[in-house]
C-alpha cells in the first residue's frame, strides 16, 4: 500500500457560519453536495457537521497534493456504523482515503490519508 499524501486541516465553526449568513444557499451550493448540506440540516449542531466535512475536503486536497479536487469533486458521507467516507466524482477507482473529523463547539478538524488501490 502506497502512500499518496496526507492532509489536515482546521476550521473555526464561526467563521463558516458567518460564511453561511454572508452568502447562504451560494455558499453552501458551491462547496458542498445536496446530500452534504440535508445530513448538516438534519443535525442539532449544523454547523459544526458542515464544519466538519468542510475540514475534510480541505484534507483531502491536501492530501493529493495537487489541485486535480474541487470542493464538489469530493463527497463526504457516513457508512452504517457512522465512519466518515469519501466518495470522489473523479479518479474514485485509483484512490482509497481514509479520513477521520472530528468536533467541539468552536472547531472541527479532520485528517486525511490517501493510498493508491491495489
Amino acid at each position: 500500500m502506497e502512500i499518496i499524501g496526507t492532509g489536515i486541516d482546521i476550521v473555526e465553526v464561526k467563521r463558516l457560519k458567518q460564511s453561511v449568513k454572508r452568502w447562504g444557499d451560494l455558499f453552501l451550493s458551491r462547496v458542498f453536495t445536496d446530500k452534504e448540506i440535508a445530513y448538516a440540516k438534519s443535525k442539532r449542531f449544523s454547523y459544526e457537521h458542515l464544519a466538519g466535512r468542510f475540514a475534510a475536503k480541505e484534507a483531502v486536497i491536501k492530501a493529493a497534493g495537487s489541485a486535480e479536487f474541487a470542493f464538489k469533486d469530493i463527497e463526504i458521507t457516513n457508512n452504517q456504523s457512522g465512519k466518515p467516507i469519501v466518495k470522489l466524482t473523479k479518479a474514485d477507482k485509483k484512490y482509497k482515503i481514509s479520513l477521520s473529523i472530528s468536533h467541539i463547539k468552536d472547531y472541527a478538524v479532520a485528517s486525511a490519508i490517501i493510498t493508491k488501490k491495489g
